[in-house]
């Protein structure tokens, strides 16, 4: 019996002794901190006031539900925060990815479409001024060349008028004949010679006027057959003269239709060209509205990428910081409820009246 009791005092005394070992862990963990520091003044107070232990214990452990509300509170807050971070990085990495296709579609478009598009139909309105210059030039050159061949014909048969009416001379000459003396014969050569001289070396008239001249040079004019024979030959000549006169009228007349059926096609053909262009230029000056709406697009486009890179970033960013700062918080949180629940325990032993801070 007494050998149970003494085993018994040497287990309070041995369990005593390790709760004043523990006792002076747990208040030398306390002091590390200043949260620590400020819970063991808390119990000295209390001890030297001589408070309920009671009061004491329900306030740590009022200031233990505080920290872990705040606790929760923190983590909930973080997690609603991380949610928010994550739509929005999702949200602006496909407004960045949407941005990129538009500009790069755009672009595709401007290169392969409206480029290629706005030269082409430049190219073919400097093809058509060209074909409407190059019709104004013929233009010119019909009127040009019709008026050169009306002078030339105006002047043709001035000539084979002028040489009907030395024919008509010779003819009155000849009928004046009777016993023509040589004076006579001469003025009569010199007439034949006079209408030679009207008619182009080049003219169809010409052989047969130099005919009439040999044949008057070495005929007897006194012979009345021989002079039957030259007046023949004269009002052959001279109807050939008016037979001429009246094709060169009939082709000058025809040249003047054909003339102006000519002119008439150069409008007609200027006038198309111009529609051409006036339908060219409509469509270029839509190409170039859409060339320029597309360019305004394809900025604003970059501009919205630009702008959702920096904001992207500074979310990234401010999510970091912010993941820091909630860390460092739940760290702090944390070490200071497990001060506090240590302080309880302190406060929840035998004899807390030794606390000195």
């Amino acid at each position: 019996m007494k050998s149970i009791i003494l085993i018994a005092l040497i287990a309070v005394a041995f369990t005593a002794r390790v709760q004043e070992r523990n006792m002076a862990k747990v208040q030398a963990d306390l002091a590390k901190s200043n949260y620590g520091k400020a819970l063991l003044h808390l119990v000295e107070l209390h001890s030297m006031a001589g408070g309920p232990v009671q009061e004491l214990i329900d306030a740590i452990e009022e200031l233990i539900n505080d920290l872990e509300e705040e606790l929760e509170e923190l983590e909930f807050n973080f997690q609603v925060r991380t949610n928010e971070h994550n739509a929005l990085v999702v949200s602006l990495e496909q407004d960045i990815q949407d941005a990129v296709i538009d500009v790069n579609n755009t672009q595709d478009t401007l290169d392969n479409l409206l480029y290629p598009r706005r030269a082409q139909i430049q190219d073919k309105i400097d093809s058509v001024l060209g074909y409407q210059e190059d019709n104004r030039k013929n233009y010119d050159e019909a009127i040009l060349v019709r008026g050169q061949e009306h002078d030339a014909f105006e002047a043709q048969v001035a000539e084979l008028n002028d040489a009907t009416a030395s024919v008509d001379d010779a003819l009155a000459l000849l009928a004046s004949l009777t016993n023509p003396s040589l004076l006579q014969i001469r003025r009569f050569q010199n007439t034949l010679k006079n209408i030679e001289s009207k008619i182009r070396s080049r003219s169809r008239m010409a052989p047969m006027i130099k005919a009439l001249i040999s044949l008057a040079s070495n005929q007897n004019f006194s012979n009345q057959d021989v002079l039957k024979n030259i007046v023949d030959a004269l009002n052959e000549f001279r109807n050939a003269v008016v037979d001429q006169i009246n094709d060169l009228t009939a082709q000058e007349a025809q040249d003047v239709i054909d003339h102006e059926a000519n002119l008439e096609q150069l409008d007609d053909e200027f006038h198309e060209f111009q529609r051409q262009i006036d339908r060219a230029t409509v469509d270029l000056t839509a190409t170039n509205e859409k060339i320029d709406s597309m360019v305004e697009f394809r900025d604003q486009r970059a501009a919205d990428q630009k702008q959702y890179t920096a904001e992207l970033e500074l979310e990234n960013n401010t999510y970091a910081e912010e993941t820091d700062i909630y860390t460092n918080t739940k760290n702090e949180f944390t070490r200071e409820l497990g001060v506090s629940e240590q302080a309880l325990a302190l406060v929840k032993s035998v004899d807390f009246s030794n606390v000195k801070v």
